[in-house]
């Protein structure tokens, strides 16, 4: 049961900012600006949907493990991309600090999650079933 609602959890933690990013992309873009990210749209629409999708399989029980691998992935750029608190200075310090030390705790969750999920093959045959539907069989 734990193992579920922190799944849940987790899975929230990158729907809710994925549904924020359709909503507004405007400030989402202006933020990769300023960091200097090529092709801002594009990989600002690319991450919405990546936060979407994946945030509603972890909720729903999908290809988890693949999930929160990708998650961990996505995760890291994010903090070296965006959260790059070793070039800033006064105020920004701190807070970009604090979201790179916040995004590893999630990291470690999903690292845990990957590690107590067994693997799925990756197809579009019952895709839509939950992991362990599937993986009784």
């Amino acid at each position: 049961m734990t193992v579920t609602v922190g799944r849940v959890l987790l899975g929230l933690y990158f729907l809710m900012p994925g549904l924020m990013k359709a909503a507004g992309p405007a400030g989402t873009i202006a933020y990769m600006q300023s960091h200097d990210i090529p092709f801002t749209a594009a990989l600002m629409w690319f991450a919405t949907i990546v936060n979407i999708v994946g945030g509603l399989f972890l909720i729903f029980g999908r290809h988890v493990k693949f999930v929160a691998y990708g998650f961990v992935i996505y995760i890291l750029m994010v903090n070296f991309l965006l959260h790059d608190f070793w070039t800033m200075e006064g105020d920004s310090v701190a807070h970009e600090t604090q979201n790179f030390v916040k995004n590893l705790g999630i990291m470690a969750g999903l690292l845990v999650l990957a590690g107590s999920s067994a693997a799925r093959r990756i197809s579009l045959s019952g895709w839509w079933r939950s992991d362990n539907m599937v993986l009784r069989k």
